[in-house]
């Protein structure tokens, strides 16, 4: 049986989630669905990206990954399969996958999409799935392509003693990640001390292993299990709280 995961920005109160399981059902029927999540802000790729860039490494090699967020971006809309990293990926052509993989892509190929509307994306989606699990080549089901479009987001910047980072993504505990990688971080604290900056709150000075190190409601940063520095308050909503959104500046300085 086939695994195959899903991210939508469809919401689950509609049937547009149901929709595209029948669609890929009625394809092959023989799939096992995982939903990573259906809650994805509207037409907002780079959260499905950082959710998808975070998941599917825990997936087996082989599993399908299909991304249903902003599909009709503009009037020339494209749909993509690449294969990379021992997994398949099925999306538009908006900029999601170049946010996801740093590196070059192994494979990538165009499905043939008619833009006759939803139904018609999941019947493409459905079939190029239904052919991947059925064990077809990249080559058998689409047009090779040698390039996919970029989409550039905001990188931290970096100086000997600092750092400025961004806000790029509120869990659904309101904690807040940015980002900032732990590699860049200790590559550039080099065993000195902190500051961390956000807003016009209190710094906070020192890296904490559990949200339960400091008491609760206090704030603390620590970093996560994929390794992107977190501003989180112990059982508290540190969005909200602390008047932390997405692109919002955080500034480390180093002493």
């Amino acid at each position: 049986m086939k695994i195959l995961t899903l991210i939508t920005d469809f919401g689950l109160k509609d049937y547009y989630a149901g929709m595209l399981k029948g669609s890929l059902l009625s394809a092959h029927n023989n799939l096992n669905i995982i939903d990573i999540s259906h809650n994805i802000p509207n037409y907002d790729i780079v959260q499905a990206a950082f959710v998808l860039k975070n998941a599917y490494p825990t997936f087996p090699k082989g599993t399908i990954h299909l991304v249903s967020v902003n599909n009709f971006y503009n009037n020339q809309s494209a749909f993509l399969v690449i294969e990379h990293d021992g997994h398949f990926f099925i999306g538009a052509d908006n900029g999601i996958f170049s946010l996801v993989f740093q590196e070059k892509i192994e494979k990538v190929i165009e499905l043939n999409y008619q833009g006759t509307g939803t139904g018609e994306v999941n019947r493409v989606f459905a079939q190029a799935v239904a052919e991947l699990a059925a064990g077809k080549k990249l080559e058998e089901i689409g047009t090779p392509l040698t390039e996919i479009m970029e989409r550039i987001t905001f990188q931290p910047v970096v100086k000997s003693s600092q750092i400025v980072g961004s806000v790029i993504h509120v869990d659904n505990y309101e904690n807040v990640i940015t980002n900032i990688t732990r590699t860049l971080f200790e590559k550039v604290a080099d065993g000195r001390d902190f500051n961390l900056y956000f807003k016009r709150h209190d710094e906070i000075r020192k890296l904490s292993w559990h949200y339960f190190d400091v008491p609760v409601g206090e704030s603390l940063c620590l970093f996560n299990s994929a390794g992107y520095l977190e501003i989180a308050i112990n059982l508290g909503k540190a969005s909200s709280l602390l008047g932390l959104n997405i692109d919002d500046t955080v500034q480390i300085e180093f002493v």
